[in-house]
């Protein structure tokens, strides 16, 4: 077996600190989980990238921007990280169907203050909803641009890592 042997100071001092570098991964992790919560806060901002299909009429909601009705959606996007991984997501019970798409169930429409509910000038005690076709607005989602800047950062890390 041949054996090569560095002996260049400054070369192994180097390559100790990429080893060291590459070992302690929380702060490039932390870094990571900081570009995709911003990336997801663009998201909701520029109501997808690329721009989530539209939402039919409403006078409750004219003006307001895509699944932005109170902003407890956008609100509860949480980052975390550690020494192997960084993550960025909801546990908000409706976050899966605006993410994926998908039918909602059909179910009763009750009134929750009032005795009765008031339709195109009908009063009704209850409403059989059919459910409902959401399209897919996926807000945990990242862009090329995104992606990118992220290799950009493991990139930087490591070469300030090897000096």
């Amino acid at each position: 077996m041949i054996e090569i042997k560095v002996e260049n100071a400054a070369a192994v001092t180097a390559m100790e600190r990429l080893a060291a570098a590459v070992q302690n991964r929380a702060p490039l992790m932390r870094s990571l989980a900081g570009i995709m919560a911003d990336a997801v806060e663009e998201n909701f901002a520029q109501e997808g990238r690329p721009k989530w299909l539209g939402i039919q009429p409403n006078p409750r909601r004219d003006g307001g921007k895509i699944l932005q009705d109170s902003g407890r959606l956008a609100a509860s996007i949480v980052s975390s990280s550690d020494n192997d991984g960084a993550v960025v997501g909801t546990n908000v019970k409706y976050a899966a169907i605006h993410q994926f798409g998908g039918q909602t169930r059909a179910h009763i429409i009750r009134p929750r203050n009032k005795k009765a509910l008031a339709f195109g000038g009908k009063v009704v005690k209850s409403v059989n909803h059919p459910g409902s076709n959401i399209p897919a607005r996926p807000f945990l989602q990242l862009t090329d641009g995104d992606c990118a800047e992220i290799e950009r950062k493991v990139e930087t890390y490591l070469r300030q890592a090897g000096g």
